[in-house]
């Protein structure tokens, strides 16, 4: 059987608004997934709009933010040789893949929720009946994708993200561009969620939302199960 490929998408935004921090992708949320597909057999490919090395977001290196899946990125040369070369966004071809995967960080709310590539790209994924998965922030990147009605790809659908209250528990409900959970909430989705931190994904048809960090897997293995369908 022909092996599965799955394209992850990455964001290319480093500054935290206009704070003088850094921002960027969240490592768990693309270790956990990435290993999840690693390990089931799946040829991963990474992307992000500017291609190369995607800005990580400091406090995800913290030590209360590692995870059995972070340790084995930092020692694994040969992600990180990856990582240090995504393709650039413009550049993928949708046919070349079965699936596509973007992990959060703050830095997606930025550039990815207008990113025309992106854009097309999940429009693309959705009408060839692919399956699109988001964990967090990174469900920004469904907020202004259409259907071929016109209508947002959200509409209607069960989907997650992270959570005004969990947004207000890291103090940066006034830094950032919008609150996902409102923004998703206005596109006509129907928006899920738990406690916050807890695991939580939700797919509905072709679309495979988390809603924080923790829910990452879950993501992930909801994405694996649809491939195998």
């Amino acid at each position: 059987m022909k092996a599965k490929k799955i394209l992850m998408v990455l964001t290319s935004h480093a500054e935290l608004g206009n704070t003088g921090e850094k921002t960027g992708f969240w490592v768990e949320e693309f270790a956990a997934p990435y290993y999840a597909f690693k390990d089931a057999g799946v040829a991963i490919t990474l992307a992000s709009p500017a291609g190369g090395q995607p800005p990580i977001d400091p406090k995800s290196e913290l030590d209360d933010s590692q995870t059995p899946a972070t340790v084995r990125y930092d020692a694994d040369a040969e992600v990180q040789n990856v990582m240090a070369n995504t393709l650039v966004l413009g550049d993928i071809n949708v046919d070349d893949f079965d699936a596509v995967f973007y992990p959060g960080g703050h830095g997606p709310l930025w550039d990815l929720t207008e990113n025309s590539e992106s854009i097309q790209l999940i429009e693309h994924f959705l009408a060839d009946n692919k399956p699109v998965a988001t964990v967090c922030h990174a469900t920004a990147a469904l907020l202004n994708v259409k259907d071929s009605a016109g209508e947002y790809a959200i509409k209607g659908k069960a989907v997650s993200g992270f959570s005004n209250s969990e947004e207000e528990a890291v103090q940066l409900t006034d830094i950032v561009p919008f609150l996902l959970e409102d923004e998703l909430i206005k596109r006509g989705g129907n928006y899920h969620k738990v406690d916050d931190w807890l695991a939580f994904a939700v797919q509905d048809d072709l679309i495979i939302s988390g809603q924080n960090p923790a829910s990452s897997t879950l993501v992930a293995e909801k994405l694996l199960k649809q491939l195998n369908a």
